[in-house]
Parts: structure tokens; sequence; C-alpha cells
């Protein structure tokens, strides 16, 4: 009997701790304060064999490792219950992972949150997610995936948020969908253009409170909006580029009475929507409304029903009609007593029309975004009414005027960002410290500023001060000392002296371009903290001594522009070592001497390889053929743009938001003889460029293995030896110049084929025989040719030894026998000429003198005879015709 209550006992036990312990599972915590257990062997080699199927080129999952002792719970990316030790969430979003997703997931049996956003994950969606069960949380949006959607989704029952937006299915979504009845969040955009949407399944999502539903055309599918309005829970509802302007929708009484809708906020951009057209649209909205965005249609305007929006709070207009009166824009959005409006964006729309009281209605404004509406020559002084502004966005307006009086001081702590840019606004430095308080981002380039720089805000996390007339050091850099810096950029100014030695600051700097300034010294070692740079751009500088040692930390480079310096020493061999992710290299018009390091053959991503005008010597490394990029034909994925995100912040240093930016890479480019600035195509381009060295030996055959390379620079060198045969199968090259080197022989024949290629310098060699004969070679000035004196052919006026036999191909015996076969043809005519003339006259007279049967019979023999001559002298024209076309 004791014993069987024991047994009891114990089985009770146990089904209490699974009890609790599930429960603690489900809640995806437990006590802070317990002692965790380890994560299980299971789980830890379930993601380390998620990992072994992934190429990890940025090193995200570095932290997680093999061996037997690790605690998986450590690795980056990995959460566990606080009790149980098991894996609950794994959020490894853009950690730019590459591969398919494993099926060692499903070993992960507690976990509730899957975030593999925006990496590379290719392939279809596997069935087998639909087995995880206890999914909460799934975010697989912004990669690769394509095929259609598993139905197995539709087992994931507990599922409150699934996203599968910006990826390339197709197919039609499962109707098994409707079984997600816990689903809150679904963001269904992007999907690819052959997705079909069935909303039958939409309407028993009853507790869902924001949809997605971007680039899915709803033209012709008039009943979404009864599915629509049947989702009583409905906050959020985006319906971006869905062809809204096709649907026609009948004004039933049951449609236009419905009040119950509860939508905080709509997208209906990009949808050609005009004024007269969205009347109906708004009965989904009531006065609940918060956030509107009209942005990217064909409106002239605001229409007045839209001032009983009350509760509004930002309203996005960008980008619409061509012109909009903004007094009356803005009148029809003053319709209720207390308006709440605070934020407005109505950028690319040119606003006519003057400003004055219409803006004090507005006092809560705390965003303003007017870019490009054309509101100069005179800067707008009304913006200073709006004293409570922490966001504004007046760049590229044609403001050719001084600041207003008083303009930096109106805003003495709440401004965040501003933007000034692409303006002619002229005026000396302004302080930019403690007046701005928490400001994230400034914003001046492209104006005429002018004078030192001396104050800046210690928060920033963007600074362009770039195309002004600023002067003086930069020593203000070291201001900016509380880690937020992603952004600076000094270019095209006046600036002078050293970078000061306090880069450590800009643990989070992504891009640093200081080019065509008169910045001079070496470059600080502290330059090799900077972990996160993605962009170095120092070029037209007078930078001089080596390259520091320390730089070589910099491994997230992607561009390093160093041209037109005075940098000295060797190239370094780290560069090709350690900086793998670089695709432009650009160390021009320097004085570095050596060799070229063959080390710089390890970076496959290379795409523009510059280093001309240097003192470089030796021989053109045969590796070439490793830059992978530069093999392949194409266009590759490029790295030119820059994607960061600005974090915003009030006084006191809370976050407030944030803003998405981007910044293109740009280069000074020797383009087809000309030097050029690439911004939106430098990452199209491939170029290598070795001209102005000391360089010697042949052109390695496996340069001409670079089939996808575009411009190639050899000239003013020493180099020897014909240019390889092959050169022929590089037919995506444009520009080709090895001028001024000492290349002997023969232009190769294949070089007729090298279709796309416009722009050929040879001159200055010592090419000889024949230019090959295409429509490329001979369109080409024939300038390009020059100084190869034994080389001949179109387009050069002089022929080849030889020209004259070859145009006119030498039958052996042909002249001679023409030449008799016409002497004996025109010999017969005369002889037969003569007789015939001869014979006729005297036989025409003794018949005429004599009688009448005489004069008959001549008449006749006359008849006879003209026949003939007449079918003999067709017969000879035909021969003789025959005889000189032989």
């Amino acid at each position: 009997m004791n014993t069987c209550v024991f047994i009891i006992f114990s089985l009770l036990l146990l089904c209490l701790e699974s009890i609790t312990s599930n429960q603690l599972v489900a809640a995806g915590g437990g006590d802070d304060n317990g002692v965790r257990n380890k994560c299980s062997d299971k789980e830890r080699r379930a993601l380390f064999d998620f990992k072994a199927r992934l190429q990890d080129p940025d090193e995200t999952l570095s932290t997680w490792r093999s061996e037997e002792k690790e605690d998986c719970c450590n690795w980056s990316g990995v959460t566990c219950n606080n009790q149980t030790g098991r894996v609950i969430v794994l959020n490894i979003s853009s950690g730019g992972l590459e591969g398919e997703i494993s099926n060692s997931l499903l070993n992960l049996s507690y976990l509730t949150h899957l975030d593999l956003f925006s990496n590379s994950f290719h392939g279809i969606i596997p069935t087998f997610i639909g087995f995880m069960t206890r999914l909460r949380y799934l975010h697989l949006g912004s990669n690769h995936l394509n095929g259609t959607i598993p139905m197995s989704i539709g087992s994931l029952r507990k599922l409150r948020h699934l996203d599968l937006s910006d990826n390339s299915h197709c197919g039609i979504i499962p109707l098994e969908f409707g079984n997600l009845t816990n689903l809150q969040v679904l963001n269904r955009g992007s999907l690819g253009k052959s997705i079909v949407w069935n909303l039958e399944w939409l309407s028993h999502l009853s507790h869902l409170e924001a949809l997605e539903m971007d680039g899915i055309s709803l033209a012709k599918k008039n009943y979404w909006i009864d599915v629509i309005l049947r989702l009583q829970k409905l906050i959020s509802l985006s319906l971006d580029g869905c062809e809204v302007s096709h649907v026609v929708y009948p004004y039933s009484s049951s449609f236009l009475n419905s009040s119950s809708s509860s939508i905080e906020s709509l997208i209906l951009s990009n949808n050609n929507l005009t004024t007269s057209m969205y009347l109906w649209l708004f009965r989904l909205t009531s006065n609940k409304l918060r956030i509107l965005d009209l942005s990217g249609n064909i409106l002239d305007g605001i229409p007045k029903y839209l001032g009983n929006l009350c509760n509004l709070e930002r309203l996005y207009f960008y980008n619409n009609f061509d012109v909009v009166k903004f007094p009356d824009f803005l009148n029809n959005l003053s319709g209720c007593t207390s308006l709440t409006l605070q934020g407005l964006h109505v950028g690319h729309n040119r606003l006519i029309g003057t400003l004055s009281n219409e803006t004090l209605r507005f006092k809560n404004l705390s965003i303003l975004g007017m870019k490009s509406c054309n509101l100069g020559p005179h800067f707008p002084r009304w913006i200073q009414t709006l004293k409570n502004l922490s966001y504004l966005d007046i760049a590229n307006n044609r403001i050719s005027d001084t600041i207003a009086l008083g303009f930096w001081d109106m805003w003495p702590s709440q401004l965040t960002y501003l933007n000034l840019s692409s303006n002619n606004i002229s005026g000396k430095a302004p302080d930019l410290s403690s007046k701005c308080g928490y400001i994230s981002m400034i914003d001046l380039s492209s104006n005429i500023f002018y004078g030192p720089i001396t104050n800046v805000s210690s928060t920033l996390t963007s600074l362009h001060l770039s195309r002004n007339k600023f002067y003086g050091g930069i020593s203000f850099l070291c201001q900016i000392d509380q880690g937020f810096l992603v952004v600076l950029d000094l270019s095209h100014n006046f600036l002078s002296g050293q970078i000061p030695d306090c880069l450590w600051h800009f643990k989070e700097l992504k891009i640093l371009n200081l080019e065509h300034n008169n910045l001079s010294g070496r470059l600080p070692t502290s330059v090799g903290s900077l972990i996160k740079l993605e962009s170095l751009d120092l070029y037209k500088n007078n930078f001089s001594g080596e390259l520091p040692l320390s730089l070589k930390s910099c491994t997230s480079l992607y561009s390093l522009n160093l041209g037109a310096n005075k940098f000295s020493g060797n190239v370094p061999l780290w560069i090709g070592e350690n900086l793998l992710k670089l695709y432009v290299l650009i160390l021009r018009s320097n004085n570095f001497l050596g060799t070229i390091p063959l080390q710089l053959c390890q970076l496959e991503g290379i795409r523009i390889l510059d280093l001309s005008v240097n003192n470089l010597h030796g021989t053109i490394p045969s590796c070439l053929d490793n830059l992978k990029s530069m093999v392949q034909e194409g266009f590759l994925p490029t790295h030119n743009v820059h994607s960061y995100t600005l974090k915003l912040f009030y006084s006191g240093g809370y976050h407030y938001g944030e803003h998405d930016d981007k910044y293109f890479d740009h280069a000074m480019i020797e383009w087809k003889g000309y030097e050029r600035e690439l911004i939106s195509t430098l990452g199209l381009l491939k170029s290598i460029d070795l001209s102005s060295n000391n360089l010697t030996g042949p052109i390695p055959y496996e340069v001409t293995k670079l089939y996808g390379l575009h411009a190639l620079n050899l000239s003013k060198n020493s180099l020897l030896g014909e240019i390889p045969e092959t050169i022929g199968q590089m037919k995506q090259l444009e520009t080709l110049d090895l001028s001024r080197n000492n290349l002997p022989g023969k232009m190769p024949s294949s070089m007729s084929s090298m279709n796309f290629l416009n722009h050929l310098d040879v001159p200055y060699n010592s090419l000889s025989g024949r230019i090959p004969s295409s429509t490329q070679l001979q369109s080409i000035e024939a300038s390009r040719y020059y100084g190869n004196p034994r080389l001949g052919g179109p387009p050069l006026t002089k022929n080849c030894h030889g020209d004259d036999e070859s145009e006119v191909p030498h039958v052996i015996g042909e002249s001679e026998d023409r030449g008799e076969d016409m002497d004996e043809l025109w010999g017969w005519f005369y002889i037969g000429g003569g007789t015939g003339f001869v014979t006729g006259f005297w036989i025409a007279c003794g018949a005429l003198l004599l009688n009448h049967r005489g004069r008959h019979a001549f008449f006749h023999f006359y008849d006879s005879f003209k026949d003939l001559v007449y079918v003999k002298v067709m017969v000879f024209f035909a021969n003789l015709q025959r005889v000189e076309h032989r």
C-alpha cells in the first residue's frame, strides 16, 4: 500500500513539474533571478548543424562553436528559457547569411520566435515549418525565397506574427491560412507579381490587427472591402501599389453606413488615386485615423472632408500632382477646433502660394518634410513660427538666400533632424553644438556656407557638410564623443591640417569621406578602431607617409579610395589578406613603389582596381584571373549603396524614432580617356588601371580570362611581348589602352570579335601588319594607331606591304591568256568586217548595173546576209563580255 502511494505521489510530482515547465516555456521566460540550465546537447547540435549548412561572410555566427562545453544560450541571436535552458528565440536578422533553411531547426522543439529577416536564404519555404507548432512569431521577409507557400503554415495555430514579404513567391495563397485564427500581424507585401490572392480565408482572421497587402493587385476584386470591414480589430492597413484606383465599388447602404472601423493607420500610396476618386474609401477610416499615407498618387490637394479627421497625427502627401496650392491645402486640414497633426510630409510637389497665418494652426507640428517643393528663392521665414519642430527637411528648394536671423536659436533642445542640402544658402558656419540638443542628423551639403567649423553636437549620427566653402582644421571631430556617428562627409571643401587621433570614438562609423580638401600628414593609428567602416574616401588631399598597419583591422571595408595623395612605401600585403570585402581599391597618383603584391589576387569581389601613376615595377601578376567578380559576365549585386538607420533623440536622450537613409559611393575614374565622376553606376563598372608605372614583361594571357571586364588600361609602361591572341574573348571590354609600351607583332585577329570595344589606344608601340577587319576597329580614329610605323590598313591611310596584290587576287597566266583572247577576237572582227564590206559592195553594184533579175537576187541576198551579220555580231559581243568578266 505504501509503495502504491509513493508511486502515485511521485507521478503527481512529475506531472506537476512537467506542467510548470511547459507553462514557463510557453510564456517564454521564467524567474530572472533563478539559475538557468544549459541548453541541451540536442539543441546545441541542431544549431551548429544549421550554421554548418550556411555561408557566413560577415561572421554573424562566430560565437557558435562546436565544443561540448559550449552553452548555446550564450550564442548571438539565441535566447533560452531562464529555467529550463530550452531555446525559445532564434533571431539572426540582417546577418548576411546565405543558404537554405535547414530541417535541423525541427530539433528546437520549444522555439516560439524565429526571425531570419533580411538575409540571403534561398529555395522554397520548407514544409517542415508547419511542424514547429509552438511558433508565435515567424519572420522570413527580405530573403530570396521562391516557389509556392506551403499549406503546412496553416498548422501554426499559435502564430501571432507572420511576415513573408519581399521574396519571390508564386502560386496561390493556401486556404489553410484561415486556420491562423490567433494571427495579429500579417505582412504579405511584395511577394511577387505571380502570387494569387484568395481573400476568403482572410475573413477568418478575427484577431488580425495589422495587415499589409503591398504590391498585390486588387483590381476587379471589389469584395475585398467587405472582407476588411469584417476585421473588427484591424488597426493598421497598408495597400501600397495595389491598383486601388481600378476598384469600382457599389455605394451599398451597408458599406456607407459602416462606422465600426477601428483603422488608425491607412497606407494608400502609389495607387494612381485622383482627388475625386477615393471619397468612398475614407469610410474605412472614421475619425480614429492617426496616420494617412497618400504619397505617390496624382492628387492636386486634400479634399475638405479630410478636415474632420481630428485625430490625424501624420500625413504623407509627397510625390503627387505637379502643382498644389499650399494655403488651400493646409486650410482643408484645419476643420477641427483642436488639430493634433504632428507630422507632415509633402515633398516632391510644386507648391504655389504664400503662407502666413495658416501655419499658426499647426502649433503642434514637430515633423515637416518639404523636400523639392520649389519654396525659393527666399528662405521660408514662416518656418520659424513652428517652434516645436524636431524634424525639418527643406532640401533642394532653389533657395538662394541667407539663413533667417535667429534661425539657429529657434530649437535649443528638441531638434533632431535638419536637412538644408542642395540649395544656394550662404552664411558663416553656424554653431551646431549644444544649441541643437540631441540632434542626430545635420545635412548642409551643396550650399555656400563658409568659415571654420568650431562646434558640433556630441550626439550626431550623421554629418553632411560637403560641397561648401568651409576651411580650417577638423579638430571639432573630437567633440562627437557619444559613439553614435554613422556617416561623416566633409568632402569638397577647403579644410586643412591633420586628422585628429581621436577616431576611437566612432565605433559605429560606416562612411568617412574627406576627399577634395587640403588635409595633410599621416593617417592616425586610431583609424584602425573603425571596425564597422564600409567606405573610406581620402581622394585628392596631401596625405603622406606609409599606410598605418592598424588600417588592416577595418575588415568591413567595401571601398578604399586613397588616390591623388602622397602616400609612399610598398603597396601593403595586408590589403589583399585582410580587406577581403573590397570592391573598390583606388591607390592612383601616389608614390607607392615595389611590385604589385600577389595577395591582391585574393580580392575576389574587386571590381575597380586602380594602381596607376605610381612607381611600381616588375610584371603584371598572372593570378589576376582569380578576381572572380571580373571573370563573371553581366551585372552583379552592387555594394556602392550603403543603407543605414539614424536613431533620433529628444532632449533627455531617450530614443524617439528612426530614419532610414542611404549613401552612394562615388569615385573619379578614367573612362575612355577622360576623368569622370561615377556615382550611381560605380558599382556596375569593372575596371583595371595599371597605367603610368614601370611595369615590364608580357601581358599575361590570364588577363584575357577576365570576361566581364569593361575597361583595361596598361598604357605608359615598358611592357614587352605580343598582345595575347586570346584577347578577343574579352567580349565585354569597352575601352582598351595599351599605348606607349614596347609591344611587337601583329594585332590579334580575334580582336575583330570584340563588338563592344569603342575606345582603343595602341599608339607608340612596335605593332606591325594589317589592322584586323571589323566594324569596331575601323570606326576608331586613326590617331589611336599612330606611332607604329609597320602597322597599316584602314582606318590608317597607308597600306601594308603587299596590299595591292592582296586586294585583287592574282591567278597565274590569267593576264596573258586574257590578252591573247582579246587580240584574236579583235583581229577576226577587222578581217570579217573588211571582207564583208568589199564583197557586199561589188555584188550590190554588179546586180544593180546588169539586169532586173540581178537586182532581185541582190536584195534577196542582202536580206539573208543582214540576218547572218546580226547573229554573228550578237555572238561576238557575248563572247567579248564573257572574256572581260573572267
